[in-house]
């Protein structure tokens, strides 16, 4: 076991937290409170985004340029916002006036997926996306975390705040990681299916695929293959052949747009955006990207291999995924909370009080930064991006843990370990 000592300063989250969730009642509680403050954001971004009262004028935010894309479905020319000049001038007029832009560099299954929310108005269309989303993201999250939930909860409140707020769709990707997680162990079919269909945002289930590989896990993957070839097919007959190269059109002229700075990046959660941030060269920060995200790769397989427990491994790989892209927001943070949940029962046993303290710091503080600095009026473009110097603390830790002996599966079996409550929910055989 770790004897590692550990100041009172430094392990009072970690105290506090453990101590929340010791009480069943306790939990209930927090868990309530938490749960009626998010309705409670939800209802009001649905009137902000139905621009009712005070918010008659705004800017757009993420779900308006849903909104829009939905809308082109239905109208014939969805390929068009794959292109940054006309989508601009799509969300000028969305907005009545001079707004932000946003590039759109989704896959077409996803603009499928949206499509149904343009026979509803922006405000209904949010709420119908958001919380059906937001609660198959919590349902997931308690099927994991079971008594650690109000933990997971309370650590990824700010994430979750931030998704919420811009209508993102983090909770959908959440959902379907957790999902992942949930069924590889004995429904590996849908297991795989829950994995091909984030190719709604393939970035994101980079991490999920190299696990399944370095597992041999040939059922899910070629559950998930099916998925991906299946729906690309449908798609092709849909909106044609000439969808692709739009879509490969925008993801370069998006890049040279990451490249200029033109993006958010104070929101970004990625190793590039906090160097560039930095002052680190254009190579710089693309080359130190790769090395975080070959880092990340290595936790995976490290924990396919090495981790204490199943459950612990695919923390560890949800995690991983939103270290992986340079191209990843504070709204793709929910993601971390799957991760969180499947790897707290084993953190008791191989981290320290101050490391879990500070992993619990690190993932508040990825979620808060951008939510916080958004309500500033001026400043935000020239800010650092000090969630993705967060998240590579984050994936410090994980290494941390993986290479030391506590950590390793001695009799090379993850799966012929004693079960535990994560490991009864997911399926874990004895």
């Amino acid at each position: 076991m770790l004897h590692a000592a550990a100041g009172p300063e430094i392990v009072m989250l970690a105290e506090a937290l453990e101590q929340i969730q010791s009480s069943p009642s306790r939990r209930a509680i927090y868990v309530r409170v938490i749960l009626a403050a998010l309705a409670a954001l939800v209802a009001v971004k649905m009137f902000w985004f139905a621009r009712v009262g005070p918010w008659h004028l705004r800017e757009l935010a993420d779900f308006d340029a849903f909104h829009i894309v939905a809308q082109r479905v239905w109208l014939g020319d969805v390929g068009e916002v794959y292109r940054l000049a006309t989508f601009g001038r799509m969300q000028g007029e969305a907005a009545g006036g001079t707004t932000g832009v946003m590039p759109w560099t989704y896959p077409p299954q996803f603009d499928l997926l949206l499509a149904p929310l343009a026979l509803l108005p922006v405000g209904a269309a949010y709420l119908l996306f958001t919380a059906v989303t937001l609660a198959l993201y919590l349902v997931t999250l308690r099927a994991i975390a079971r008594e650690n939930l109000v933990q997971v909860l309370i650590i990824s409140f700010p994430a979750l705040s931030v998704t919420i707020g811009c209508g993102q769709n983090g909770f959908l990707t959440g959902a379907l990681i957790g999902l992942f997680c949930l069924t590889l162990q004995k429904r590996p079919v849908l297991a795989g299916l829950a994995l091909g269909a984030m190719v709604i945002k393939p970035h994101l289930a980079i991490a999920a695929a190299v696990y399944l590989l370095a597992t041999r896990r040939w059922t899910a993957v070629a559950a998930a293959g099916t998925v991906v070839l299946v729906s690309s097919l449908v798609c092709t007959l849909i909106f044609g052949p000439q969808i692709w190269s739009a879509l490969i059109g925008s993801v370069k002229e998006s890049a040279s747009y990451l490249d200029q700075g033109h993006y958010q990046l104070f929101r970004m959660i990625s190793a590039f955006a906090a160097l560039h941030t930095a002052g680190i060269p254009a190579a710089g920060d693309f080359w130190a990207q790769v090395g975080v995200a070959a880092l990340a790769l290595l936790a995976v397989v490290l924990g396919a291999y090495r981790a204490i427990s199943p459950a612990f491994a695919l923390g560890v790989t949800a995690m991983a995924s939103v270290m992986i892209s340079p191209y990843a927001y504070d709204y793709d943070l929910p993601i971390l909370g799957i991760g969180l949940a499947l790897a707290l029962p084993d953190l008791a046993r191989i981290a320290t009080p101050r490391e879990r303290s500070t992993l619990f710091g690190l993932i508040l503080l990825a979620g808060a930064y951008g939510l916080v600095l958004s309500t500033q009026a001026s400043g935000q473009q020239a800010a650092p991006a000090m969630a993705g110097f967060a998240l590579m603390a984050v994936l410090a830790l994980q290494l941390r843990w993986l290479l030391r002996d506590e950590a390793a599966v001695h009799d090379g079996s993850a799966g012929h370990l004693p079960r535990s409550a994560l490991g009864d929910a997911l399926h874990v055989p004895d």
